[in-house]
């Protein structure tokens, strides 16, 4: 197959990639590139992002989350192994990022869910593990590739961002609860019956490489907190020693991801370096960031918004708050909701919009709830 066909088959699949390559061209009629352009890239965020792409394909491949898998199995009630599955994802994904946690538990969903003789459930169970993949992963600087991106430019300390995110993360903690009891108020004690044996047991020859993953996982987690000016130092050892080690986890890395941001900051590049753009935008922006980032995301997804707003605000509190709500509007209001619909329909081929009827019933629902309230928070702290 010719090089040009690959390359259009890649877009038409990711759409949020043919966005973000449509941006990049437009970029250079608004501003011509020039060495300022590819300077003022955050270099520092697309280097962690992408070791922690690899280190986390690296958890999936040598099945680390296995004994969380395992305790699943033991679960005997419908409502005990949804809230498993749920609170599982919500506070995975303050770790392991949202996409990830998603990557993990929706499949295993579908496999529980299926095997119980609760192929009725999954759909609401899987909706309301999208929100708490969107709504765990606001609470930490590396939950979200936003959150990661924002965090480093903020400048702001690791304490003082949890402090800012704590209200929304317990907030929806407990409206998660909320929305499972009411799920599952029929048949609170209901029992069901799941497999006994869940994943593959880990090879005895591959404990090496299992250490080596968690040894490079906590080591990017205190580049990120500790914003050490030796990132490099750190990106080339590891990037090192996973071609020595595990050279295949190249292969399934998500490069997507990275050419989407890598676009996108060539796009906010060129639009804060035209004087006129940047001008009306400054002025429509700020004072309504939290507006802005649920609108925008909206039509180019929550992370390519952090990309393109932040230039023209110095209100991180709105900013980010409505990033980390976007994804309850649609589903292109965040990657991982387009994520959790990718995977239903490799197990439901034609059934995507099924999906979107409940994700829409559920997540604007919850929307609904949390939008309001954020809004009175902000007011309350002067935003």
């Amino acid at each position: 197959m010719p090089f040009w066909k690959k390359v259009l088959g890649i877009l038409r699949k990711d759409i949020m990639l043919t966005v973000s390559v449509l941006a990049a061209a437009v970029s250079f009629f608004i501003t011509p590139p020039s060495l300022s352009t590819f300077s003022s890239i955050d270099w520092k965020t697309l280097a962690i992002l992408f070791l922690l792409l690899l280190i986390l394909e690296g958890f999936k491949r040598e099945n680390l989350f296995l004994p969380l898998i395992r305790l699943s199995g033991r679960l005997k009630t419908q409502t005990g192994l949804s809230c498993f599955l749920v609170f599982g994802v919500f506070f995975s994904s303050m770790f392991v990022t949202n996409d990830v946690s998603l990557i993990i538990f929706v499949p295993l969903t579908i496999v529980l869910f299926r095997s119980s003789g609760m192929e009725q459930k999954i759909l609401p169970v899987l909706v309301l593990e999208n929100i708490a993949a969107i709504r765990g992963s606001l609470l930490t600087p590396f939950g979200s590739p936003q959150n990661l991106f924002l965090f480093s430019q903020s400048g702001m300390d690791v304490a003082s961002f949890l402090l800012m995110m704590l209200p929304l993360c317990a907030g929806s903690l407990l409206l998660l609860l909320l929305f499972l009891l009411f799920l599952h108020h029929r048949g609170l004690r209901e029992r069901l019956t799941v497999p006994e044996q869940i994943g593959d047991p880990w090879a005895e020859e591959r404990k090496g490489i299992r250490i080596l993953y968690l040894c490079l996982f906590a080591a990017a987690v205190f580049v990120i907190v500790s914003r050490t000016r030796f990132w490099p130092v750190f990106a080339g050892i590891a990037v090192l020693l996973l071609l020595i080690f595990d050279r295949r986890v190249f292969r399934s890395a998500d490069y997507a991801l990275i050419l989407t941001f890598f676009c996108f900051f060539l796009f906010s590049s060129a639009i804060a370096s035209n004087e006129s753009i940047a001008a009306f935008l400054r002025s429509a922006v700020s004072g309504r960031e939290y507006f802005w980032s649920i609108g925008l995301s909206q039509l180019i997804s929550n992370v390519p918004a952090a990309i393109v707003l932040w230039p023209f605000t110095e209100q991180l509190p709105p900013l980010i708050y409505g990033l980390d709500t976007a994804g309850l509007v649609t589903v292109i209001g965040s990657l991982a909701s387009v994520i959790a619909l990718r995977i239903y329909t490799r197990y439901y081929p034609g059934a995507g919009g099924r999906f979107l009827l409940w994700f829409e019933g559920i997540s604007l629902a919850f929307f609904f709830i949390v939008f309001p309230l954020q809004w009175l928070l902000l007011h309350a702290l002067g935003y």
